[in-house]
């Protein structure tokens, strides 16, 4: 069995995940918010919401086994990989470490949320654990695409547009895939450094 269907199956076994794992049809253009910069923005704003679903994961995989939410290991090494491929991509490494700094931080922020919920109600708590190892090969292909998108988005990054057409990608995101009220707070963090005038 792949990796990714793997880590699907255990999705839907888990909750909502599946469908925020899903890839949504092709998002259109939104009026006012700038159809170009709006183009580049959404599939950042799409790429974090797969990221954020991966942290119902991460927290399933860690439930019970006394790992914390924090992993400053692992976060630097994500935050080294994508770094290295920025700079393969002919990107800034230093713009994409800091996209990236507030992806981890609101996969976290997800993570502690649902660990307070199944902590208050077991009965809600996923009944598998996924296979951590093999739900962090799903966040790097994800890493990889967003590392992409935001090497593709320069322009759009720096735009005076950009917070209009990020806003407007951002709901329209929450909209595809449904995302419940942890999730669509975790999405506005992960974009919080998106746009250049709010670095």
């Amino acid at each position: 069995m792949q990796p990714t269907a793997y880590v699907r199956r255990l999705a839907a076994a888990g909750a909502a995940t599946i469908t925020l794992l899903a890839v949504p049809a092709a998002a259109a253009p939104v009026a006012g918010a700038g159809h170009g910069t709006y183009a580049r923005l959404h599939p950042l704003a799409d790429l974090s919401a797969r990221r954020l679903a991966t942290a119902d994961l991460v927290a399933a995989a860690k439930r019970g086994t006394g790992s914390p939410v924090d992993d400053p290991a692992r976060e630097q090494q994500v935050l080294d990989s994508v770094a290295r491929q920025a700079r393969e991509a002919g990107d800034d490494p230093g713009a994409t470490v800091r996209i990236f700094r507030d992806q981890i931080e609101a996969n976290k922020q997800v993570q502690r949320a649902l660990r307070s919920r199944w902590d208050t109600d077991p009965s809600a708590a996923p009944k598998e654990r996924p296979d951590l190892e093999q739900v962090r090969e799903e966040i790097n292909r994800v890493n990889a695409d967003l590392v992409h998108a935001i090497a593709d988005s320069p322009a759009a990054r720096a735009a005076p547009s950009c917070a209009a057409a990020l806003t407007a990608a951002e709901r329209h995101v929450r909209r595809e895939r449904q995302l419940d009220g942890v999730h669509a707070t975790a999405l506005t963090h992960a974009l919080r450094a998106v746009c250049a005038t709010g670095l």
